[in-house]
């Protein structure tokens, strides 16, 4: 199968991206259930929580694999026929089987993205295990920043695994000294630790100035996960590129009025977005800024 895909490129890209659209629907299920999940865990763990109504949250067995997927307006459990990524969504006319109810179109968009980015990423690393190892730190990236948007908070049990992950890749960096996604275990390291340190040292100056959070710890260990990933070189690039994409997105949210200025913007996505193409272009985008400057 291997031999197969590295004599026809296409066809590798075309199954990564079928199967990607399958993950992505997966990838809804971890975006609605983990929150809710770590919610319940939580009520479960701290006494300060029981103020809360109890049902607001699902009662019994709720986890990535059960209860079934149902529609949240009428209960309707979904059929296989009708969670077939995208394809379902157009022929139900993107409405609930059940109730007639609209479907959100973030569904199928997330499905599409989780599709067209795997694809990308093959296309970018080819057959092997650099595309593997990239495949799925694209897809936690996506959970993770969905989850950001919709609650503003990244989940240890989501980040902290990428940030050992990337640890553990670099023991696969070849001593030849041939580029490859596997970076050596001292830039790592290194990585890791400048990632977290710098977006520490800004939040608790920000506070100290302003007296206000301006971000939360989730970003420092989302930005620790990608230097253990990409090392500490690619630091600068992540946070110049989501600095910039997030000012302009924020103002433009606040001018076409999309978005309160009470309501801080989560940091997270825009983190992920800089991280994935740093991952895949980042070496060619420095290189390029240092010609250009030369």
């Amino acid at each position: 199968m291997q031999a197969l895909f590295a004599e026809s490129p296409l066809l590798f890209i075309l199954a990564a991206f079928v199967i990607a659209l399958l993950v992505g629907s997966f990838l809804n299920v971890v975006i609605y259930r983990v929150p809710i999940m770590m919610e319940r865990g939580w009520r479960e763990q701290c006494t300060v929580l029981s103020a809360s109504p109890a049902s607001e949250l699902p009662e019994g067995r709720f986890d990535l694999v059960a209860p079934r997927s149902r529609c949240p307006s009428c209960g309707h459990q979904i059929t296989a026929m009708e969670n077939i990524p995208v394809l379902s969504f157009v022929l139900l006319g993107g409405k609930c089987a059940g109730c007639g109810n609209r479907i959100p179109a973030r569904y199928p968009v997330i499905e599409l993205l989780t599709g067209i980015l795997t694809g990308v990423v093959v296309w970018r690393f080819g057959v092997g295990w650099e595309a593997t190892a990239a495949i799925g730190m694209t897809w936690a990236l996506i959970a993770i920043s969905v989850i950001d948007i919709d609650h503003q908070y990244i989940y240890d049990n989501m980040v902290l695994p990428l940030v050992w992950a990337g640890l553990v890749l670099s023991l696969w960096h070849p001593m030849t000294g041939a580029e490859t996604l596997f970076i050596e275990p001292k830039a790592a390291i290194v990585g890791a630790l400048a990632g977290y340190l710098s977006l520490w040292s800004v939040y608790h100056l920000f506070r100290l100035i302003t007296g206000k959070e301006g971000m939360g710890y989730g970003d420092f260990k989302l930005l620790a996960a990608l230097g253990a990933w990409l090392g500490w070189t690619m630091l600068p690039l992540i946070i110049l590129i989501s600095a910039v994409v997030g000012a302009v997105t924020g103002v433009l949210m606040i001018a076409l009025k999309q978005h309160k200025r009470s309501v801080p913007i989560p940091f997270g996505p825009y983190l992920a977005a800089a991280g994935w193409i740093a991952m895949l272009w980042g070496k060619q985008i420095v290189n390029w800024y240092l010609d250009y400057m030369g």
